[in-house]
């Protein structure tokens, strides 16, 4: 190397090591100048399903000084035993931003009954959206709210309907694929399920205070922001606790939280967009199923084929009872919607 590089180099890497980063409040060890103790700021509480994971790391990201605690709504009886305990665990927080959940979840009483009025508390919504996967429904005992009571499918607790009853009406694998068309999803209203979605979500985060037009609008504007139903992508709910920051009078870094962390969420179960829903939307589909896996290891697809042959592996498991939906019910007690299924609408 050239002798006028080399000095060149040394001169740069002396001038580099100098500079004292932005980013030193995420850096931590014994020979970073940069760390900074723990953290001392406001003391936030989370309190949710699976999606309120991700508002807790979001706002670990984004209030750097802040100290996050998730309190997982399904071990709240577990870890706390009475409303009571978990509003004097509660206690010492400066915020508390929970999603709703009613009775049952902890002995005392529902959300509302830990919040009355204490100012410190702010609900935010569950995002519930199944516009993008009409198809997909849960089967078992809904009502029971554990997903141990539900049956699962080849990619968890998430079925298609139109699988499901095919399966029940007789059909095999072959004459069920040739029902996930164009024709057929317009005939069982899964091109009005957008406006049904939205016209949910929006109003169930209005009668919580926490209006989402706006929000929708943008995240539709980025394509399918859903993995399933339940599970919003990971720029749905930073743009959430971003809000929560900022309307709690904190100040959050303005940064897009999907840079810097990874989305738990698609490491879970992945729904398609069919392709013939997504020519609506303008957007790209796909008819490959994925199902939970492990860290770090390849994703487990399946094929739409193979995906309802699993499927029809597993109901054949099952009792009759076992394999309750209400939505594929309804359709079963409709003879338009059996013509449908059994090749007798020419309209289909």
């Amino acid at each position: 190397m050239p002798r006028k590089f080399a000095t060149h180099g040394r001169t740069l890497a002396r001038s580099v090591s100098s500079v004292r980063s932005w980013a030193g409040a995420w850096r931590r060890g014994p020979q970073d100048d940069g760390a900074i103790p723990d953290r001392t700021g406001p003391r936030i509480a989370v309190i949710g399903n699976c999606q309120a994971e991700g508002i807790a790391q979001a706002l670990r990201l984004l209030l750097p000084s802040a100290r996050v605690d998730l309190l997982p709504v399904a071990s709240l009886s577990r870890n706390h035993e009475t409303l009571d305990r978990l509003r004097e665990h509660l206690t010492g927080c400066d915020h508390v931003f929970s999603q709703f959940f009613p009775d049952g979840f902890v002995p005392g009483g529902n959300v509302h009954a830990l919040a009355a009025g204490d100012r410190r508390y702010r609900l935010f919504p569950t995002i519930l959206f199944p516009g993008f996967h009409p198809d997909m429904v849960h089967v078992g005992d809904v009502a029971a709210l554990s997903a141990s009571r539900l049956v699962p499918s080849p990619v968890g607790p998430y079925h298609s309907a139109i699988a499901l009853c095919a399966y029940l009406e007789g059909l095999d694998v072959a004459a069920t694929l040739a029902l996930f068309r164009d024709t057929v999803f317009a005939r069982l209203g899964y091109y009005e399920a957008w406006a049904d979605a939205t016209t949910y979500l929006t109003g169930s985060a209005r009668d919580i205070g926490f209006p989402l037009e706006r929000e929708i609008a943008v995240w539709s504007r980025r394509g399918c922001f859903m993995h399933v139903l339940n599970h919003p992508k990971l720029f749905v709910l930073g743009d959430i606790a971003r809000r929560l920051a900022r309307e709690a009078g904190l100040a959050p870094l303005d940064i897009r939280i999907e840079d810097y962390l990874a989305d738990d969420l698609a490491a879970d179960a992945v729904w398609p967009l069919y392709p013939d829903i997504a020519a609506r939307y303008g957007l790209p589909g796909a008819t490959l199923f994925k199902r939970k896996g492990r860290p770090g290891a390849v994703p487990v697809l399946y094929d739409l084929p193979a995906f309802v042959a699993r499927s029809f592996a597993i109901y054949a498991r099952q009792s009759a009872e076992a394999l309750a939906c209400g939505r594929v019910a309804a359709w079963r007690s409709n003879p338009e919607v059996l013509a449908l299924f059994h090749g007798r609408d020419e309209a289909a």
